[in-house]
């Protein structure tokens, strides 16, 4: 099982978090809910996507997702998504919640949860992305990733 490890530290220098810190959103900067997808294949490795041309962070890899939008559930979302970029089926009961990340962008504060899952139906393909490919955990710190992405490799890699 994964362990946590507190990075912050305590006015007096010690390790731990301060629990009199609590970090105010700006009044301005919206919250937006995206849902993200590690497919783990038989052989343990994990899809990863390259966010194409023209798009924000491009030629970043990522955890495949997407906008969660009014009404729906980052379930659904996921659902709809992994249809849309990856043209693959997967179900709810398949989809396991893992943890999830909190980033402040500049446009925006994104809250991310972070699903695995083992089964869908179809082959994976890049249908909105400029490629993919199966990555073993221990691998994944090797491609760069938008910086909400990246510290959910940590996780993934201690837990496969």
């Amino acid at each position: 099982m994964p362990t946590i490890e507190a990075r912050a530290a305590y006015s007096d220098g010690t390790a731990g978090c301060d629990p009199g810190h609590s970090p105010a959103l700006p009044e301005d900067l919206p919250i937006v809910l995206v849902a993200a997808i590690a497919l783990v294949d038989i052989d343990n490795r994990v899809l990863i996507a390259q966010r194409p041309a023209g798009k924000a962070m491009a030629g970043l890899w990522e955890f495949p997702g997407g906008k969660v939008e009014p009404g729906e559930t980052p379930d659904a979302a996921l659902i709809r998504e992994v249809r849309e970029e990856l043209g693959i089926d997967t179900s709810e009961s398949c989809l396991a919640p893992f943890t999830f990340a909190s980033h402040a962008y500049a446009e925006f504060h994104l809250l991310m949860p972070l699903y695995i899952c083992r089964k869908w139906l179809g082959e994976p393909a890049p249908r909105e992305h400029a490629a993919i490919k199966w990555v073993r955990p221990m691998r994944l710190g090797g491609y760069p990733m938008p910086p909400a992405d990246a510290p959910l490799v940590a996780m993934l890699r201690d837990f496969l």
